[in-house]
């Protein structure tokens, strides 16, 4: 007699939505790698979906919120959402909770605490004590929300071990409640795509190019400045990506005379296209979790300057180094990429007018780039993802 196919562990993996985003892609690549090994419901708190999503994939709506909705109510909402979400869980018998970004680890946790049964996993994308510097309602909202409740999480995944080191130094996460796994990169899925063809763009001019939302913790605005006073004037800087800034950077790019030089060139959903025939690769974040744009950089073989901001840079360019040490007044040639101190348009103008000048120090980071990239293939990644996943049944 033929055994009854054992079923597969039911997962859901909750998220805000799958609109273009870091996470989003992570999730979008989740989907993929995960569906054989387990039953997946993709659960979401709003109807915007850029990714493709496997047939086999079902999608629950929590919600449908509207990003623009009052703090205050969001705040308001999260237990509703967590009982929720708890009922969900219940009634599909859902085995292992996976929640990307803060709202949805808020709610996920919420309905553990109103007594859902689910292995409980939360993953960090920011570094927090950064994301919530400023001295307004909202970051001590956000604080205390994560002191209070990422500990009732069973495990807690961040994407970067600066981000493990925040939780843990400055909201008092115990360590052990936590691991790190970088995001992952379908590499092959990238170089295919960088083989695309650009047009409108003269990339026979030295090419610095840029990816990101346009809002202050990209800080474009020093990244403008700072390509503004390099020596040669042959060469043009390229940014991707939309965001709240955009008219405040065009005005700064008309006073500065960059009209012909510096292009804002909104979002586009193949950016690799773009660093497979430019020269070097622009970072000017203030903060981050873990950016995945210098990655794929890396695998398109660009060369790149970031600053050494809190956190991902250093882990990804600067691997052998202490991943707690941050330049504060000097740059560091490292062995993937070149870093910066944050926040500096004097060194980074240094670091810009090197990077132009110097041939030899450009072909060595593009002979070492995918080699670095590799680090992070899906596979890899996934295999890690599926570890932590497992711990339920321990």
């Amino acid at each position: 007699m033929l055994s009854k196919e054992k079923s597969k562990p039911t997962l859901s993996i909750l998220i805000y939505s799958l609109a273009g985003g870091g996470a989003e892609r992570v999730v979008s690549i989740l989907l993929q790698e995960l569906k054989d090994k387990y039953d997946i419901t993709l659960v979401l708190m709003r109807d915007k979906i850029d990714y493709e999503i496997p047939q086999s994939i079902k999608i629950h709506f929590l919600e449908n919120s509207q990003p623009d909705e009052h703090g205050i109510l969001k705040l308001l909402k999260l237990p509703v959402l967590g009982w929720k979400y708890k009922k969900f869980c219940q009634e599909n018998n859902i085995e292992v909770s996976l929640a990307f970004m803060n709202r949805p680890s808020y709610v996920s946790i919420f309905a553990k605490l109103f007594g859902n049964k689910a292995f409980t996993t939360i993953s960090e994308r920011t570094t927090p004590s950064m994301m919530y510097r400023a001295d307004n309602l909202v970051s001590k909202i956000s604080k205390y929300l994560i002191k209070k409740l990422y500990p009732k999480a069973d495990f807690i995944v961040c994407n970067a071990e600066g981000n493990r080191q925040d939780l843990t130094e400055n909201f008092g996460i115990p360590l052990a409640l936590t691991s790190t796994i970088h995001n992952p990169f379908d590499l092959a899925k990238i170089e295919k795509l960088s083989e695309e063809p650009v047009e409108g763009i003269d990339f026979n001019k030295f090419t610095f190019v840029s990816v990101g939302r346009l809002d202050t913790g990209k800080n474009h605005t020093m990244m403008i400045d700072a390509f503004a006073k390099i020596e040669n004037k042959n060469v043009q800087l390229i940014i991707l990506g939309e965001g709240g800034l955009k008219v405040t950077l065009e005005e700064q790019i008309r006073f500065l005379n960059l009209e012909k030089r510096v292009f804002l060139l909104g979002f586009d959903s193949n950016p690799y296209k773009y660093f497979s025939k430019s020269d070097c690769f622009v970072f000017s974040s203030s903060y981050e979790g873990f950016p995945n744009v210098l990655v794929e950089a890396l695998a398109c073989a660009l060369p790149i300057i970031s600053t050494d901001c809190k956190s991902g840079p250093r882990e990804i360019l600067a691997p052998s180094s202490k991943i707690a040490f941050q330049l504060k007044d000097k740059n560091e040639v490292a062995e993937y990429g070149i870093l910066i101190p944050i926040n500096n348009t004097n060194k980074l103008k240094e670091m810009m007018n090197l990077m132009l000048k110097d041939i030899e120090l450009r072909e060595n980071y593009r002979q070492r780039a995918k080699k670095r990239a590799k680090s992070f293939d899906k596979a890899l990644i996934v295999d890690a993802y599926i570890d932590v996943l497992e711990r339920s049944r321990l």
